[in-house]
């Protein structure tokens, strides 16, 4: 029996045992990150998208340029110099290094975007929160939207910039003053079809104030459908500025902009034509990379693409 008694060893039985979850630990933010990294591709965007935006921040404060002052304008030997080693973009038509002007340019261009995109997403994110899960607020507020909405936002802008004046904040107020509602009716769309779920009709018989619920309960639904919205919107902003630039009512004389730079070398498209085809390149560069980077963020925020 003492043989017995060696070879069995009592195990206590724990109730709490029967609660424990086998599942392997979820993070949804590292499986986002890990979705968003497994293509090379991706990387290589992501790569690219950060070297334009670090020497648009980091050139200025290296050079001094401030694309006001041109130092060789009256030195014909140091204006039209073709890209070379010394200059890698050349030099335009004042003696400037075209290097200096685009990536201040590249900045300015980015911070309207930028500013634009915050000031754009903000606003449409908590309008239309709250505007798809109030009811009495959608009856005025789609009156609203479909005044505003039938009217071109390009116009809009027009008029904005002819009354305010050309300027960097005159510009940022022109390109977001009504192309948030446009974001805010996609999100109200969004919200409708969440509100109504199980879930939330527990928490509203429980006694939970709206905006918790939409705080809560709908927005972490909607966090790809927000990056889908900046990744459109940033590239978007950019080729907005540079068309307005174009058409001579973009920022003011005194901000360089890849706009300004692009519009003012258009007549040396034919010869000279890198004075032209550089900032276009560039321009193209920074809106594409941040597309498709935005786009597959967003495909990695879906929790419907986790595994």
């Amino acid at each position: 029996m003492s043989e017995m008694n060696n070879k069995f060893v009592f195990v206590k039985s724990d109730e709490r045992e029967s609660e424990h979850i086998a599942a392997p630990k979820y993070s949804y933010w590292r499986s986002v990150f890990k979705q968003f990294l497994s293509k090379k591709s991706t990387i290589a965007i992501l790569i690219i998208a950060s070297i334009v935006i670090l020497l648009s921040i980091i050139d200025p404060m290296l050079s001094g340029y401030n694309g006001i002052s041109h130092p060789n304008i009256n030195n014909d030997s140091m204006k039209f110099i073709g890209p070379c080693f010394k200059y890698l973009f050349g030099t335009d038509s004042y003696g400037d290094n075209l290097w200096n002007v685009v990536w201040i340019g590249a900045r300015n261009s980015l911070g309207i975007a930028g500013l634009t995109t915050l000031i754009t997403i903000t606003l449409g994110v908590t309008v239309g929160s709250i505007w798809g899960y109030s009811k009495s607020m959608d009856k005025w507020m789609i009156e609203i939207y479909n005044i505003i909405a039938n009217v071109p936002f390009t116009l809009i802008v027009f008029v904005m910039m002819y009354i305010l004046g050309r300027g960097f904040w005159q510009l940022i107020f022109a390109m977001s003053v009504t192309s948030w509602l446009g974001t805010a009716y996609f999100i109200r769309t969004q919200v409708m079809i969440i509100r109504d779920r199980e879930y939330n009709l527990a928490s509203r018989c429980l006694g939970t104030g709206k905006w918790t619920i939409v705080k809560n309960n709908i927005l972490p639904y909607l966090i790809s459908i927000i990056v889908t919205s900046i990744s459109r919107d940033l590239p978007s902003y950019i080729s907005l500025e540079v068309f307005l630039a174009w058409l001579g009512i973009g920022v003011g004389e005194s901000t360089p902009s890849l706009g300004k730079t692009i519009s003012a070398n258009r007549i040396f498209m034919t010869n000279s034509g890198y004075l032209f085809w550089i900032p276009v390149a560039v321009s193209a560069i920074i809106t594409v990379s941040l597309y498709v980077a935005g786009q597959t963020l967003a495909d990695a925020a879906d929790p419907r693409t986790h595994r």
